[in-house]
């Protein structure tokens, strides 16, 4: 904890003197893409290949059921934000599911509250702090931890206060707590093989596509999946660019090679899901080629 308030600090003095007129989200560019190209030759030598190997050797099923368990072990968080920003009915709902899922559910194993209508959310103290009229900050990608904001790094704080498993921990040996935690990021990192998969196949610049991504998915759950427009196109001084990608003019205005116009128009948009269960609108991020 000490380490994440020190490099906060470093980043609070650093940020004023990085910062261009063009690009106020990431004014740590540099940074970041060596963070990040660090974290992806980590990742790519140590737990994608783990993911691979656990997603290999258990069912979907088993997947499942040892996500519902982390899910419902990090869903105070939910409980505690949601009413932090005022939506207390979704609240006193988010907590009924905890505890449902905790009884009944065995611990979160299943997830019965799903089935008896209570409506699994995502709340963090980045949203929360949105919602209090907190500017987003820059855009910071941490060692190890990948894509962030100045305003959503605080939310490390309260996912931890909030997960019972951090304060096992303290009073439980090392034997258990050890396994519990690394079971946790091999899960979590082998729901996101598709989609990581997916970014390195198809992004021109994988670094682009994850901050692009990473901030229209913050703004998607800060608006409960209902974002303005302003808020998705909100890089200041400059020109609207996300409704565009499929204009030829425009491409050829910034002499982009057929190659690469070929490679965006192959891109296909997500088809919407037709399940009774979702009925919020599937986010879709834009993404920019340019930085």
């Amino acid at each position: 904890m000490k380490r994440y308030l020190l490099l906060i600090m470093l980043l609070l003095v650093v940020l004023p003197s990085c910062a261009t007129v063009h690009n106020d989200f990431d004014p740590l560019i540099k940074v970041n893409r060596g963070t990040e190209a660090l974290n992806n030759t980590i990742d790519n030598i140590s737990l994608k290949p783990i993911a691979k190997g656990y997603q290999a050797v258990t069912s979907k099923d088993v997947r499942s059921i040892i996500s519902n368990f982390y899910d419902n072990a990090t869903y105070l968080n939910t409980v505690l934000n949601g009413f932090l920003q005022g939506k207390t009915k979704q609240g006193f709902e988010d907590f009924a599911r905890f505890i449902i899922n905790s009884s009944i559910g065995v611990v979160g194993l299943a997830d019965v509250a799903s089935s008896l209508g209570f409506e699994k959310h995502n709340e963090d103290f980045g949203q929360t702090l949105a919602t209090w009229g907190v500017d987003r900050g820059a855009y910071i990608v941490y060692p190890f931890l990948g894509p962030n904001s100045m305003r959503n790094t605080p939310g490390f704080i309260t996912a931890t206060a909030t997960d019972p498993l951090f304060w096992l921990s303290l009073a439980a040996v090392p034997q258990i707590t050890i396994p519990l935690t690394a079971l946790k990021y091999i899960d979590r990192r082998s729901q996101l093989l598709e989609a990581s998969d997916m970014r390195d196949e198809m992004a021109l610049d994988p670094y682009l596509f994850t901050r692009e991504a990473w901030r229209q998915l913050r703004d998607y759950q800060i608006y409960d999946g209902n974002p303005p427009t302003s808020s998705t196109d909100d890089f200041e001084n400059e020109d609207d660019w996300g409704d565009n990608l499929d204009n030829e003019e425009d491409w050829a205005d910034e002499d982009t090679s057929e190659e690469v116009k070929l490679q965006m128009s192959n891109i296909a948009e997500p088809e919407k899901s037709t399940s009774p269960v979702e009925e919020r609108p599937r986010f879709r991020p834009r993404i920019r080629m340019g930085n």
